[in-house]
């Protein structure tokens, strides 16, 4: 007996973890001492919660 799952996005990340593929929520990149924006790539200070270039924030 399988158990129901409780959401599409926990469906969707079941399907891709048994599929080879990481399902941790998004965070900050690092490059040159900064944290980087994975989404557009943009430097920030390490103070940084939001992208002041896209607008990204991490656990979105």
């Amino acid at each position: 007996m399988s158990k129901a799952q409780s959401s599409d996005d926990e469906l969707f990340d079941e399907f891709l973890s048994t599929n080879g593929h990481e399902t941790a929520p998004a965070g900050w990149d690092e490059s040159y001492n900064k944290k980087q924006c994975p989404d557009c790539g943009a430097l920030h200070d390490d103070g940084a919660m939001t992208c002041s270039v896209c607008g990204w924030q991490p656990d979105r």
